[in-house]
């Protein structure tokens, strides 16, 4: 990737922008007093009366004059901020593009693999059900994938089906992983409810259950020990019912928590394609939050350390 020089770095390009304009209101002050002095001494030198030549304007030139630069000051500065944002956008854009490409391509290619095999060979029945398998694990993936796509777009438009309901959230969340236990086999999950009472609160259940299964999946996907961990803490805050979904997963670098719900983002992303995932799922789960009038938050001792993901919905809508 070719590198800018660093005269052609938006940054370098808006520092001295900003100096040049302020060098400018600086010179066109500076000789506007002198001129204005310069026309004091020579009305004065012929008996006029200084305050007809413009002296009472002075300031006030200088106050309008400061004025429009600062204006023209926040405009370069918004201006700046935007076009980084865009590039940044641009950026995660390009990388999702790549990383996606390949989370469609790999499975389809495998599925290719197999149909020729079944269509140049004989293969034995025990065989053909070992392939068949490996063909319905590429198809889940190609419709995770496709299903995140959509599932997004539908809640950035707002179009979305089911209605909020009162809810046990306790409950909800039991019915949930004994409804999915196929996709969490080899996973440890346990639910803690200290206090043992109901957490009732308004849900649309399809996407509630969307959020879950986005927290569930991120948990299994980055995780290096041999029995994932999924611990489920239901807790009354004083403003808030929080749920805490604590894994032992391969942690997220404190540099990192802030930028992981923006969407398109991948932790680890660079140049040589490691970052795992579309960079959607806790996009998905953040906005999926905030249609509850709520939030999630993630925390994390760092890498090795696993992560600890907290719904907080307010107690009253």
């Amino acid at each position: 990737m070719k590198r800018t020089r660093w005269f052609y770095h938006p940054l370098f390009v808006f520092i001295f922008s900003i100096l040049a304009l302020v060098l400018s209101l600086f010179l066109s002050i500076y000789w506007y007093t002198k001129a204005s002095k310069d026309l004091e001494t020579i009305a004065r030198k012929f008996n006029i009366d200084p305050q007809q030549v413009l002296k009472s304007e002075t300031w006030m030139v200088i106050l309008v004059l400061s004025i429009l630069v600062g204006i023209i000051l926040i405009g370069i500065f918004a201006i700046f901020v935007y076009s980084q944002k865009t590039v940044q956008l641009y950026r995660l854009q390009h990388n999702f593009i790549n990383s996606f490409t390949h989370e469609l391509k790999t499975p389809v290619t495998s599925l290719k693999l197999f149909l020729e095999t079944f269509l140049k060979h004989d293969i034995p029945r025990t065989h053909q059900i070992t392939y068949i398998r490996y063909m319905l694990q590429d198809v889940g993936r190609l419709s995770d994938n496709i299903n995140r796509i959509l599932n997004l777009a539908r809640i950035e438009s707002r179009n979305y089906g089911g209605e909020f309901v009162d809810s046990d959230m306790v409950k909800l969340v039991r019915n949930f992983i004994a409804d999915n236990h196929h996709l969490f086999e080899g996973c440890q999950i346990q639910i803690h409810n200290p206090e043992y009472e109901p957490f009732t609160y308004a849900v649309n259940v399809p996407l509630f259950e969307m959020l879950l299964i986005n927290i569930f999946t991120n948990a299994i996907k980055y995780n290096a020990s041999q029995t994932p961990k999924i611990d489920i803490v239901f807790e009354n805050q004083k403003r808030h019912f929080a749920v805490h979904f604590r894994d032992n997963g391969i942690g997220i670098p404190k540099s990192e928590i802030k930028r992981i719900f923006k969407k398109f983002y991948q932790v680890g992303r660079s140049d040589d394609m490691t970052a795992k995932g579309s960079g959607l799922g806790l996009h998905l789960v953040q906005n999926i939050a905030r249609l509850h009038k709520g939030k999630v938050i993630a925390s994390s001792n760092g890498p090795g350390e696993g992560a600890v993901f907290t719904l907080l919905l307010p107690h009253h809508r």
